[in-house]
């Protein structure tokens, strides 16, 4: 009949006593509070816990004050963004309008000056053309 062979048992560590007694080191399972298996067989997920909200904190929640003052401060930064661009989309369209009267006025006396140029010498009406200028220039002072 073959041996039996002795059983393997864990390291014995003298105590003060004088007797040997096994360490037993401590296992993850032991240290958590068993629950048990989960009834979906899930075991991999992670066990959660109900939120309690005083736990959160009362100073992290908003209060209906903090969040229509937030709400405020929200619609009149955009209200004065929309004022911003009205207010650009009025200049632009001021200056197109003053550009097309300035081309249009110019136009209007260079086409002048051609009709009183048929009927006059040309030194006259350069005559003419530098002292309407000068006038306009008083007149605008």
């Amino acid at each position: 009949m073959p041996e039996a062979e002795p059983e393997a048992t864990e390291p014995q560590a003298p105590t003060s006593e004088g007797t040997n007694t096994a360490i037993q080191a401590p296992t993850a399972v032991s240290d958590v509070k068993d629950l048990g298996v989960r009834k979906s067989g899930r075991v991999w997920k992670a066990q959660k816990t109900p939120l309690r909200i005083r736990a959160v904190g009362l100073s992290k929640r908003d209060t209906a004050w903090e969040r229509k003052r937030r709400e405020q401060l929200a619609l009149k930064a955009f209200k004065e963004k929309a004022r911003e661009l009205k207010e650009e989309k009025e200049a632009e369209r001021k200056r197109v309008i003053e550009a097309r009267k300035a081309h249009k006025l110019a136009k209007e006396e260079k086409e002048r000056y051609e009709l009183l140029a048929k009927k006059m010498h040309a030194k006259k009406v350069e005559r003419l053309r530098k002292r309407e200028k000068r006038n306009k220039l008083l007149k605008e002072r």
